[in-house]
């Protein structure tokens, strides 16, 4: 298992666009990925899930990557964040 944290700096939050943009970059992943803001935890792959979750700007959460290569996975997740989050 794999983690690491991440401050959302969108100004928007993850809002529908950048929620579907990851949903599809999780599902290309041959691992599970979870995010978690608080004590809320949500499948990256579920876009209705992502949004539920009200993440805003400066928001943080815990991006956990499970199973397959994880630290392709944590990679793949680290560099969307940044360019996407």
């Amino acid at each position: 298992m794999q983690q690491f944290t991440y401050t959302i700096t969108n100004p928007i939050g993850i809002h529908a666009r950048p929620a579907g943009l990851l949903v599809q970059a999780a599902k290309a992943l041959d691992c599970t990925v979870t995010i978690q803001k608080g004590d809320r935890s949500v499948s990256a792959v579920q876009l209705f899930q992502l949004m539920s979750m009200g993440v805003q700007h400066g928001d943080t959460v815990t991006v956990t990557i499970q199973g397959g290569d994880e630290a392709a996975g944590r990679a793949a997740m680290e560099q969307f964040f940044r360019e996407n989050l």
